[in-house]
């Protein structure tokens, strides 16, 4: 009974050293006596016990979380910056044979794309023009990282840390702009009053009788309103004598001097 036992783990043994299963997401390097075969799977793949040799390689797309970073800007201000990369392994074979570990490789890769690339952009540019310093860390990556077989997808950054005082002189900054829009704003209010009160008065001035219902109109707004205000409507004929008796004093004094 034990010999039986032992020959069925010798032969789960002997099996699963030359018969292996691969998913759909894996593919399979082969090393025989040393050398590349080729790149097999999904599925089960025959081995020759102990001389050919197996690597599994996923080919899911991977998220790499790079670590924050201290980057002195190119207007000298120092912020932490860290970013993620997507990326997947297109040619198992370069990822095996030409880079050691290239999970390793890629993390190093995109820290020093990502102070390099940060350090050449101002902080304005930096906080307002992620698309472009994305795109550009994507061109970099993917053009280092081709040789090894593998394709960089998208590059993003996520956060960026400001010192304490530049917040501060950021929000002063944010401040002091809304308080500039805000007094054009209302001197454009101011501007476009001035004009309509100007086009008013040519009115009234060409129509006197305008004048005249313009007073009306405001002796019926505030009787309508609850108040003990007396109101007593005088007509403006009653001094329009007096008024032209001042307008021929008053050229008479101009012809005199």
């Amino acid at each position: 009974m034990t010999s039986i036992i032992v020959a069925l783990v010798l032969a789960a043994i002997f099996l699963s050293s030359f018969l292996k299963v691969l998913n759909e997401y894996e593919r399979g390097v082969i090393f025989r006596l040393g050398r590349v075969i080729k790149a097999k799977g999904p599925g089960l793949i025959v081995l020759i016990p102990f001389i050919d040799k197996m690597v599994r390689v996923s080919m899911r797309l991977v998220a790499m979380d790079v670590d924050p970073q201290d980057v002195i800007t190119r207007d000298n201000v120092s912020v932490q910056v860290n970013a993620v990369i997507y990326f997947r392994v297109i040619d198992p074979i370069k990822a095996i044979v030409e880079v050691e570990n290239y999970n390793y490789a890629m993390a190093q890769l995109a820290q020093t794309t990502l102070r390099s690339v940060c350090g050449q952009a101002e902080l304005d540019e930096l906080l307002s023009a992620r698309d472009k310093l994305n795109t550009h860390l994507q061109e970099i990556l993917d053009t280092h990282t081709d040789p090894w077989g593998i394709k960089v997808a998208t590059v993003e950054l996520k956060h960026i840390d400001l010192p304490q005082e530049m917040q501060r002189a950021m929000a002063k900054q944010a401040e002091a702009e809304r308080e500039r829009r805000a007094k054009v704003i209302n001197a454009e209010g101011e501007y476009q009053a001035a004009t309509k009160l100007a086009e008013a008065a040519e009115i009234i001035h060409s129509h006197p009788m305008a004048l005249q219902l313009r007073y009306l109109q405001t002796m019926r707004e505030m009787a309508a309103e609850n108040n003990t205000t007396t109101i007593f409507p005088l007509p403006l004929d009653l001094f329009r004598p007096f008024l032209k008796a001042a307008e021929q004093k008053d050229r008479q004094e101009i012809s005199n001097s």
